[in-house]
């Protein structure tokens, strides 16, 4: 029914440009923020999903480092044991040349022993400079029963327990030198018993270090799981928004067109009043 005291078509138009307009400056912003989700009330049961992906995705490439500084110290460990190694190879070298009939007591002393010596402070230095943040990683308790958080709970632990290193344990008779015969045939059995155990340290680190490197591998691939299902949750479709939002762009030039013409609907019922 034409009247001119309410314009009912202009309020419908009015109502259908807010619904337009509307929907597609949500659109505008999905697609400048690159989220399907930009207000808590557009999916509420999926922004909190998301979030909790998320939340997990932040604690996995947490791991990661965890694991790579697990990894660093190991290594640090591993190259400082490689090194005693050596050393105690060399003194195993001196023992077994002092030990030897032809040697005089004079060479034993003043030769042999000296380099004996030398290199048993070597392995103290090379003890007490192997640190991590300020702590020994041969000795003491620093990488003792250690846990090392590998996933998102408290239960997910890597725990790595590396022996103690220190010259009077790790040499035991061998520190009393080779300066005769009788300690260099001494000095032998000892030595060959620490290099043994320097074997077994870094067998051990070896280990430790093989599952590092599978809990990284996994933690690499949870990470690129978790990540693309908060993006399934979280991330607008481009190519989607763009097609709704050519759609929508339509419909509101539409609206403003009809609110347009509705306005001058009475206007045009006045015509009527003045031609009668």
């Amino acid at each position: 029914m034409p009247v001119i005291s309410t314009n009912n078509a202009a309020n419908s138009a009015l109502n259908y440009l807010n619904i337009n307009s509307n929907a597609e400056t949500e659109s505008i912003s999905q697609l400048a923020s690159g989220s399907r989700i930009v207000k808590a009330s557009d999916d509420a049961a999926g922004l909190a999903i998301g979030t909790q992906l998320q939340a997990n995705v932040s604690v996995f490439q947490q791991d990661q480092t965890n694991v790579a500084q697990g990894t660093s110290i190991l290594q640090s460990a591993d190259g400082a044991l490689a090194q005693i190694s050596n050393v105690l190879q060399r003194m195993m070298s001196l023992a077994t040349e002092a030990a030897s009939g032809q040697v005089t007591d004079s060479q034993r002393t003043s030769d042999i022993n000296t380099e004996y010596s030398q290199l048993k402070t070597e392995i103290t230095s090379i003890v007490n400079s192997t640190t991590y943040a300020g702590q020994s990683l041969l000795s003491g308790n620093f990488l003792s029963n250690v846990k090392f958080l590998v996933g998102t709970s408290s239960a997910t632990t890597l725990t790595v327990s590396v022996k103690g290193v220190t010259t009077k344990t790790l040499l035991g008779s061998a520190s009393a030198g080779v300066s005769t015969s009788s300690k260099a045939l001494t000095s032998i059995g000892s030595l060959s018993a620490a290099i043994n155990t320097i074997s077994q340290d870094r067998a051990s680190i070896g280990a430790y270090e093989s599952q590092f490197n599978f809990s990284g591998q996994a933690i690499a691939t949870n990470v690129l799981n978790t990540q693309a299902a908060a993006s399934t949750i979280l991330d607008a479709d481009v190519a989607s928004v763009k097609t709704q939002l050519s759609s929508q762009d339509v419909k509101t030039q539409a609206s403003i067109a009809a609110l347009t013409q509705a306005a001058m609907l009475p206007q045009e019922l006045l015509k009527l009043i003045q031609a009668a």
